[in-house]
């Protein structure tokens, strides 16, 4: 006997969203847990994607391409690039859409990056908990990093791109802890 459909989608769509989120966030926060300035900074090789300081303020590199000839991040860029998309997200989304990449910085320390992650994550938890049923199956708020799609399946992208970069910075730090500096 086949299991009765649930009678509201929504809500099992949002549940599964929802416990994807808090796996990635776990995963994060585990990584990010005991980081210190000069692991946030190290650089896994002597090629690949940084931050770097300009005139007072942090900025990141951004590449040309995404062969593994670019290099490994380090855990300084990987955390810019979730403040970036999730900015970018946000804005786009749920405010102005003006909002551009040379716009988004690297706080340049761990302490003050994990607040800024800590803020994106509660103004994304308020924004999407005060979406309709409606809303959600849109396309009308998806419009960064693409459109026309329900809004839950940009939900389900960011739950990737956060489970992906929670997995580099472990993977960084697992390089950091072994080389010997």
């Amino acid at each position: 006997m086949a299991d009765a459909p649930p009678s509201n989608p929504n809500c099992l769509i949002r549940s599964t969203l929802d416990f994807q989120f808090q796996m990635a966030w776990q995963l994060l926060d585990l990584h990010l847990t005991g980081l210190e300035d000069e692991e946030f900074h190290w650089r896994p090789a002597s090629k690949g994607l940084h931050v770097h300081q300009e005139s007072g303020i942090w900025r990141a590199e951004w590449p040309e391409s995404e062969n593994y000839d670019i290099g490994p991040p380090s855990i300084a860029w990987l955390t810019w690039h979730i403040a970036y998309w999730w900015s970018m997200v946000l804005n786009h989304s749920f405010g102005s859409g003006t909002l551009a990449r040379e716009d988004i910085f690297s706080s340049g320390g761990i302490q003050e990056t994990r607040d800024r992650i800590t803020q994106l994550r509660s103004e994304w938890n308020r924004e999407v908990s005060a979406l309709t049923d409606e809303e959600f199956l849109s396309s009308e708020r998806t419009r960064w990093p693409f459109a026309g799609r329900p809004f839950h399946e940009l939900a389900a992208w960011l739950n990737v791109e956060l489970m992906k970069n929670a997995a580099e910075i472990g993977y960084c730090r697992f390089l950091h802890a072994v080389s010997g500096r």
